[in-house]
């Protein structure tokens, strides 16, 4: 036994006694919440909304068609399939079946679970499709020929690896992938990309660039435009920070003079440039959130007159743009409200006119663009109580509606509010709160995420409808700092050292539903997974007083150790180096698994995971409940054997994980 940590041996992922202990604890969680009739209702009724038939079947535009993955009960892995634009705006389109997931893992006795596709430009005949066992982040890649709807004999493959792949024409991909000791970064990812040429093996292929065993990833990727064809490479050295280089025709390597946190892209002459940190270039200076222009060859040529295409301020900050042929859409994002405006390059400077707007609450998202060919897009709006609507526009046209999804669950007399809390240094907090009208003091499900520079935006679940919200209970979503809300400045301000001021957020907004009556301590659940789940780890911890049940999915835990398991060490930039001695003693602080202790008043508590996740080990998960289980304190586990970090594989066992969540919280904040 490590007499440092005794829980060591769980780390195994596979092993027999490590599994063993899963089933044993699984058997006791599955029994004790699983048997009476509101589980099987739940379970029953969330499996009915993620497979109806009547739901919108998201597609993407390759060339002339669009595609659609489907999973349903009597596909619960999938078909990858295709139709027209003409075909999709009927009620029941006509569909081309691509590849049946179900079938193919029963023809070869694998548990594929599919994880994309990436179509070659401009023609779109090939395919280098990946599936991963048992939704593993590690993928195989297989080549697929679309017309003849069959695997390539003899094309590209690679077996099973965090692999990253890209088409340069019909006879070279840019490959990076596991080719033996040394050729992955210390997070798992390809530290080598190469150029490999069909019908030639592996082991030939060419190398272009290698990156450091520190850093996160290198990828190599071609861009196919017509009069704009190029190729680069992209370096990550850490999660915020990263080199690209222009591939000229001769193979060299032009470093493109970027700060390394900025975010960049390249599309036809124009070079976008979106600051992470304040950047003077040019004479002027932009703040962090900006996003700029410039002719991409003049820029070369040295030229650094940038164009402002946006700049934040304290309410708005830019979630994302997207090119369509000629014009530039960007979402922005108001008090976490989302606002679309176009934007058009004319002689002498850029054209802004909204686009689009979403109702009070909801999201509008820009789903699909057709650069190569066409002004289109494909916008999908919905909000907490308002199902999803998918439109089909072309800029400078009025947008038709496509598909529109039925209601999952009454919503009638339930409403949407947006509250602001005080953070513990005075930071105005955002978060919604969707309940029944008039219900105070009640059932209470908080989320929250704080990361990564994700924003949690409004958006409609049939799951959490009939799980939490269709049965009475009041569900909140917290907009804390650590994601995109607000722009990077939302994320920066909290990262390593200032990680505290997240958990301090989230504890703002949970007193402040209390005080406002919304709801007390005792009926107030959390929810969160991965990052999310670490911070329920640290409210678990830290702040046991505010909450009446937790639930921890797929989570950080043993921040200890997190950079040596799995991908861990690709996120130190976002949590600090534990075995730097100045950083571990603020990660120290608030880990939870260093800091739980026996003795303490804390709230029961779930762990859900997936033994098949290789970006959070499961280890994480398993530690913590057992440290917690041999102190006597009220804690469940479930480890779903497959699902990879989504926790799930298909929607049965989906369903099953959300109907566990619910079960537990019900029945914990309504004694």
């Amino acid at each position: 036994m490590n007499e440092e940590d005794p829980y060591l041996w769980l780390e195994d992922v596979s092993g027999d006694q490590a599994l063993d202990w899963v089933r044993e604890h699984n058997a006791v969680t599955t029994a004790e919440l699983t048997g009476g009739a509101r589980f099987a209702a739940m379970r029953d009724e969330i499996r009915e909304a993620l497979d109806a038939d009547d739901r919108i079947p998201y597609v993407r535009r390759r060339g002339e068609f669009l595609y659609n993955f489907w999973q349903d009960a009597s596909h619960p892995r999938g078909l990858w399939r295709r139709t027209t634009l003409e075909e999709y705006r009927k009620d029941k389109p006509g569909w081309e079946l691509l590849l049946d997931v179900d079938a193919l893992g029963e023809a070869e006795g694998e548990n594929w679970v599919w994880q994309g596709a990436t179509v070659l430009r401009p023609d779109y005949r090939l395919a280098l499709l990946e599936l991963s066992r048992g939704g593993a982040d590690a993928t195989v890649v297989r080549e697929f020929d679309l017309e003849a709807r069959a695997f390539v004999d003899g094309g590209f493959e690679l077996p099973e690896a965090k692999s990253s792949v890209g088409w340069i024409d019909e006879d070279r991909i840019y490959v990076g992938t596991d080719f033996g000791e040394g050729s992955l970064t210390s997070s798992g990812y390809p530290r080598i990309t190469k150029v490999w040429r069909r019908g030639t093996p592996l082991t030939e292929a060419e190398t272009v660039f290698e990156g450091k065993p520190d850093d996160v990833s290198v990828t190599g990727y071609h861009d196919p435009t017509e009069g704009y064809q190029r190729d680069f490479v992209h370096r990550s050295i850490t999660f915020y920070r990263a080199e690209r280089y222009l591939r000229t025709p001769e193979g060299t390597l032009e470093r493109i003079d970027v700060p390394e946190d900025a975010k960049t892209s390249i599309y036809r002459q124009w070079l976008l440039v979106r600051t992470r940190s304040p950047w003077s270039v040019g004479g002027a200076d932009h703040p962090a959130g900006a996003l700029l222009a410039i002719e991409f060859e003049a820029f070369r040529a040295g030229d650094r007159n940038f164009t402002v295409l946006f700049e934040p301020d304290a309410h708005t900050s830019l979630e994302y743009h997207a090119w369509t042929r000629n014009h530039l859409l960007l979402a922005t994002l108001s008090d976490v409200k989302t606002e679309l405006r176009v934007l058009t390059p004319r002689d002498g400077g850029w054209d802004s006119q909204p686009l689009a707007g979403a109702p009070t609450f909801s999201t509008a998202e820009i789903l699909d663009t057709d650069p190569d060919a066409s002004d289109e897009y494909l916008l999908n709006i919905s909000g907490f109580l308002t199902p999803a609507t998918l439109s089909y526009g072309r800029v400078g046209e009025e947008i038709e509606v496509l598909k529109q999804s039925p209601a999952r669950f009454d919503a009638e007399g339930m409403t949407v509010e947006q509250h602001f809390a005080t953070s513990a240094d005075g930071t105005r907090i955002p978060y919604f709160v969707v309940r029944p009208r008039g219900v105070e003091g009640g059932p209470t499900l908080l989320t929250g995420y704080g990361g990564f520079e994700a924003a949690i935006l409004p958006a409609y679940s049939g799951v959490t409808g009939r799980g939490w919200l269709a049965r009475g209970g009041t569900y909140v979503s917290a907009n804390i700092r650590g994601g995109g809300e607000y722009g990077p400045d939302w994320h920066t301000q909290v990262i390593k050292a200032n990680r505290y001021k997240v958990y301090e957020d989230f504890a703002a907004v949970a007193a402040d539903l209390v005080s406002r009556g919304i709801t007390t301590a005792a009926q107030l659940g959390i929810q969160g997974g991965s990052n999310g789940g670490l911070l329920m780890g640290v409210m678990l911890t830290r702040y046991p007083e505010l909450f009446g049940a937790i639930v921890s999915q797929v989570p950080l835990l043993d921040m200890k150790r997190y950079h040596k398991l799995l991908a861990g060490a690709s996120w130190m930039a976002e949590y600090g180096d534990p075995d730097e001695e100045s950083e571990w003693e603020y990660i120290s602080k608030y880990s939870p698994y260093q800091n739980v202790q026996s003795g303490q008043n804390y709230p029961p508590t779930l762990f859900v995971t997936s033994t098949r996740d290789d970006r959070v080990h499961p280890g994480h998960a398993r530690k913590m409940f057992a440290k917690m289980n041999e102190q006597g304190y009220d804690v469940r586990y479930y480890e779903n054997i497959e699902g990879g970090h989504g926790g799930a594989a298909d929607n049965e066992q989906l369903a099953f994980k959300w109907a566990l969540v619910f079960e537990f919280l019900w029945e914990r904040l309504t004694k």
